[in-house]
């Protein structure tokens, strides 16, 4: 049910050398619930000394100077393409460690979590960042316990999230608490992304390194994606691809890394996942649709995303934990 619409007041953390993309995805969406949804966001992108600051792209982002007093209810601190951006931000650590205490809830996107850590605002806490930098975060500050395999994590009144579109996903569950499921999904609808997507970070990648090189193989995915009910046999998928059985799998191997089956398996949980978390379909019914069974969609869901339908299910009607 809708939350109050009282004026909140978001701030935007930027540095030179910050990753656009780390700003641009939440402030999108922050901005839709304030333009189009009536949400109460009062948004600003400030900095240590304000005024022009440009990021890794070469994009300069026009910043006001944070005021040293008042409440703020959401700072959010951007990330940067590598660790190393963020270590020569000692202004911007000052910052981020003056306004945390004054504000409701304080966020990281992606890198942002090493000036969080570096602000001693992860001490003791749960947190997470870009799967590549995890273990560097850890390394650095043994005090956090890093989690990589996560989207993103609350842990009382601080969030992190993963590499760079994690922020969307950590500022629809913001926006969600703030305001209600259905604002959030509706922003979601208007972002064209899921509205919740469970499991880690790691599913996501290997999923990107899947799409094979055009030709053969390719034709052969995207014949699975549209026929995922059907009947996806080695010989089947050859035959689409015009080559023999053994030349397939020996080809989509190499050029996927996974074999077919469990390629397949991917492809048909994928298109489970939003009926899961987003509808109250039966799950047996789901896993017909998708050509599986519920004991094969079960094994999936939890070889995949580490969590059974049912528990994927009961996680989407409540925030990331």
């Amino acid at each position: 049910m809708p939350r109050s619409k009282t004026s909140k007041t978001l701030w935007f953390v930027v540095f030179p050398g910050f990753e656009l993309l780390d700003l641009g995805g939440p402030l999108c969406a922050f901005t839709l619930a304030r333009d189009f949804h009536q949400a109460g966001y009062d948004i600003r992108v400030i900095s240590s000394i304000g005024g022009l600051v440009s990021g890794s792209s070469g994009i300069a982002i026009d910043t006001t100077a944070a005021s040293p007093r008042g409440h703020v209810d959401t700072l959010m601190v951007v990330g940067a393409p590598t660790p190393d951006s963020s270590d020569a931000q000692a202004d911007t650590v000052d910052l981020v460690r003056a306004i945390s205490p004054r504000a409701r809830r304080t966020a990281s996107v992606c890198t942002g979590a090493f000036l969080l850590a570096a602000a001693g605002l992860l001490d003791g806490r749960r947190a997470t960042t870009h799967w590549r930098c995890a273990p560097e975060l850890q390394r650095r500050y043994p005090a956090i316990k890093v989690e990589s395999d996560r989207i993103f994590i609350r842990e009382d009144d601080i969030w992190t999230s993963a590499g760079i579109t994690a922020g969307i996903d950590l500022a629809l569950a913001m926006i969600e608490e703030d305001c209600g499921t259905e604002t959030s999904k509706a922003i979601a609808r208007d972002l064209v992304v899921y509205h919740r997507r469970s499991g880690g970070q790691s599913q996501f990648s290997t999923m990107l390194d899947l799409e094979p090189t055009p030709g053969r193989i390719r034709d052969a995915l995207a014949h699975a994606r549209l026929h995922l009910k059907d009947q996806l046999s080695v010989e089947r998928l050859a035959e689409v691809a015009n080559i023999s059985p053994r030349q397939f799998a020996r080809q989509f191997t190499a050029e996927t890394g996974e074999t077919p089956a469990r390629a397949i398996e991917r492809l048909r949980c994928e298109a489970a996942l939003p009926r899961i978390e987003e509808t109250g379909e039966p799950l047996e019914q789901i896993a017909r649709q998708v050509g599986l069974d519920t004991e094969r969609m079960r094994r999936a869901c939890l070889r995949i995303y580490g969590l059974s339908p049912r528990a994927l299910r009961r996680r989407s009607r409540g925030l990331h934990g």
